[in-house]
């Protein structure tokens, strides 16, 4: 070996102690580390479909940490990320450097900013970490009792008049529920007070429920003029249109709903007629009481068949072009059980004089065929004016911008 070979190793060595000394005291701190953009993130990320003046780039890889899901922002416009399956959550710097800022969690999923403190909602219940200095406290109870196992995780997110709306997934595909706080969308005060529409008075105590027949309504967002609600909700599986008929892949379709006070959205008996969306019909295989679809509520519009949206986000004070600002972004976590797979993509919902009127396709490409290599989960408008998605499949943390 030559001395300049000798030399070159002798470096090479001491970098890669440097490199495991720095990987470690990272790793101390509760700091990960977005990877920069490789060819190979390069390479996955030309296989999506984005809209001309528009780009998608890896902003953060949380992957080491956990599956990202909800999003929120803190008081400095800094992302908060929640990690549900490793109960942690996780805070990301303008260079998308990860530090983790809760763990130990219950399923932590919704996250809201309450003032300084932050309301994180786990499976069973919601808690508050009170702000210390630049970061959050231990945990102290602040909602209890919701029920735990089925559709198990909780979003939790703060209304514009002051509200706290909470999602309780329903236990089964279809059934009748024992507990009925399941398959709802509840209401609380923000001291934690059930504030349902049905008010009580008396002995009786007051109901936090305030929409029901959800099965499963992840997220929800208000139209940015007209303050009305907008949730997305994930329709049942393994139906058919026919008593003791085979399975039909585009039955039932997903809803976007249009959440009113006290209403009833038709699980577990009715979903969307696809020959006339603005309609509910019942389910041939899982019958109600006669007339229970004429009185629930149809959705404003309907997504395709098991594509699973969750997140839901109005692009008004986005940087993104005109012409998209009036609309909202959909995140459609994709099927687990169709023979085509649907989802898998954002979908553009449309809005004309403040409603829903059709959806669109906006970025795709996360499916290949019948193989998916990510699953878009929830959408948020960063500080910087830059729409950004959160993947629980590779991990990864999207920022869409324009050119």
């Amino acid at each position: 070996m030559t001395t300049a070979h000798a030399q070159t190793s002798s470096a090479g060595k001491v970098s890669r102690l440097l490199l495991i000394a720095l990987t470690g005291l990272c790793t101390a701190i509760g700091l990960h580390y977005a990877m920069a953009q490789t060819p190979a993130v390069e390479t996955a990320l030309s296989a999506l479909e984005v809209p001309a003046g528009l780009k998608i780039e890896r902003f953060s890889d949380v992957s080491t940490l956990g599956a990202p899901r909800m999003l929120a922002l803190d008081s400095q416009g800094r992302l908060l990320v929640s990690l549900s399956d490793t109960g942690r959550i996780v805070r990301l710097n303008a260079q998308g450097e990860a530090e983790v800022i809760a763990q130990g969690l219950n399923a932590p999923h919704g996250l809201v900013l309450l003032g300084e403190d932050l309301l994180v909602a786990e499976q069973t219940g919601v808690v508050k970490l009170p702000k210390q200095g630049d970061s959050w406290g231990a945990p102290q109870p602040f909602i209890r009792n919701f029920p735990s196992g089925g559709h198990s995780l909780k979003t939790l997110k703060l209304s514009p008049d002051g509200y706290l709306f909470i999602n309780v997934g329903s236990s089964c595909n279809v059934c009748v529920e024992d507990n009925p706080t399941r398959a709802t969308l509840l209401r609380y005060t923000l001291d934690g007070r059930p504030a349902g529409a049905l008010l009580t008075v008396g002995r009786h105590a007051q109901s936090a429920i305030w929409a029901r027949g959800l099965r499963n309504s992840q997220s929800v967002a208000w139209h940015p003029q007209s303050g009305e609600m907008f949730a997305t909700n994930n329709g049942a599986d393994n139906r058919s249109g026919q008593k003791n008929g085979v399975v039909d892949d585009d039955l039932p379709p997903e809803h976007l709903n249009k959440i009113e006070a006290g209403q009833h959205y038709g699980w577990p008996y009715c979903w969307a007629n696809p020959a006339q969306p603005g309609q509910l019909m019942q389910d041939p295989n899982f019958v109600g009481e006669t007339g229970v679809c004429q009185q629930a509520q149809a959705p404003a519009l309907t997504l395709p068949s098991h594509s699973t949206p969750i997140g839901i986000t109005f692009l008004h004070q986005s940087r993104l072009p005109d012409d998209l600002k009036q609309d909202a972004i959909v995140a459609l976590h994709g099927s687990w059980n169709r023979k085509q797979p649907s989802g898998y993509a954002l979908l553009r919902v449309q809005f004309r004089n403040q409603q829903p009127v059709a959806s669109v396709p906006f970025i795709s490409g996360w499916l290949q065929g019948k193989q998916a290599w990510g699953r878009p989960v929830d959408v948020i408008v960063g500080a910087d004016g830059w729409l950004y998605v959160s993947d629980d499949l590779t991990g990864w943390i999207y920022r869409i911008r324009s050119l």
